[in-house]
């Protein structure tokens, strides 16, 4: 009953854990999905954006600095169905200490009816998954700065529980020409206690890079996301394909420069932040992986890609996104932010 559970919310995220691991091959695949409005609109859910922005510091620690302090961030995401998940994060610097961040993560899927073999409904149960975060960032020099992540996740699907350790690593080198790399390591941990005794599953390993560059006299920056270095093969082989010809019932021969190409693709996340006037912000995102793994062959339509746009109202930052996953729907993400020091000038 459990691995029945288990992939039924395995595959209603599908398309949040696309980028980190093949669905139903882990745990805690939650861990990846966006908790900013910003990264959503983007397409991914690491960026290199160094502009004080706390809600892309949990997610890349190596960004968390001084400038956080005292800033709030909370970030909710309209889901599929009835679930949602969300997000909220405080920074604060200690002079000798460095600066920290403490995030709250959860998903919550929902009321389920519970049944027997024979379809008698016994009652109901809640399912959904948390993690605390303790992050921490310190700036080396004028060029880098390094961080961490520690998280301690726990997931509960009807009687079912179980609860694991977590870390990110990740580091950033800051160029003079407003261009930013990172390097994160993210999702280094185990399951500390499995829904099954005796049956351990893997956390959603992975690597990332990022570059983003604010261009000097166009009111633009443009973001590369490379994920899952860790491994070349994305691809998901569909066994409802056909791949043979029609006539003589050979297997088809791949294109190789084609398959390349392909597999590169599925590595890259695009994304641009257009600024036309002062406190506003239009953002748009294209992630192939996504549109290859949930476009429909007779109709694609805007799968894969993603936007929103931030504003600034006074002392308080608002942003929205929309990720369209699937012509089913797509999921909002809101996002408000503020520096708490600004109210107490």
């Amino acid at each position: 009953m459990l691995r029945r559970i288990k992939c039924f919310f395995t595959a209603l995220l599908l398309p949040v854990c696309l980028i980190a691991q093949t669905g139903g091959s882990g745990v805690f695949p939650f861990l990846n999905n966006n908790v900013s409005a910003r990264t959503a609109a983007l397409g991914g859910n690491m960026l290199a954006i160094d502009d004080n922005d706390l809600s892309i510091a949990m997610m890349n620690p190596s960004l968390i600095n001084s400038e956080m302090n005292n800033t709030i961030s909370l970030n909710y995401t309209d889901f599929y169905s009835d679930i949602k998940s969300g997000n909220a994060a405080f920074s604060h610097t200690y002079e000798k200490a460095g600066s920290f961040a403490l995030g709250m993560q959860f998903v919550n899927y929902g009321n389920f009816v519970a049944t027997n073999d024979n379809g008698d409904q016994l009652g109901t149960f809640t399912a959904g998954e948390y993690a605390a975060t303790i992050g921490w960032g310190r700036r080396l020099d004028s060029a880098f700065s390094i961080g961490a992540n520690l998280k301690f996740v726990y997931s509960s699907f009807d009687i079912y529980n179980s609860y694991g350790i977590v870390a990110d690593i990740a580091a950033t080198y800051h160029a003079a020409n407003h261009t930013t790399i990172s390097l994160l390591v993210r999702n280094i941990g185990r399951e500390l206690k499995s829904y099954e005794s005796g049956y351990e599953r893997t956390i959603p390993f992975e690597i990332q890079l990022g570059i983003s560059r604010k261009l000097e006299h166009i009111p633009l920056r443009y973001n590369i996301l490379f994920h899952d270095l860790q491994r070349w093969n994305l691809r998901y082989n569909d066994p409802s394909k056909n791949n043979a010809d029609p006539l003589t019932g050979e297997p088809v021969k791949q294109d190789k420069f084609m398959n390349i190409l392909d597999e590169g693709l599925r590595h890259v996340v695009l994304g641009i932040e257009l600024m036309p006037v002062n406190r506003f912000v239009l953002r748009l995102g294209y992630n192939p992986q996504l549109r290859k793994e949930m476009k429909l062959d007779t109709k694609a339509s805007t799968v894969g890609f993603s936007w929103g746009f931030g504003i600034r109202i006074k002392k308080i930052s608002i942003d929205y996104a929309r990720s369209t996953w699937h012509l089913n729907g797509s999921p909002n993400y809101f996002t408000i932010s503020a520096n708490l020091s600004d109210f107490m000038k």
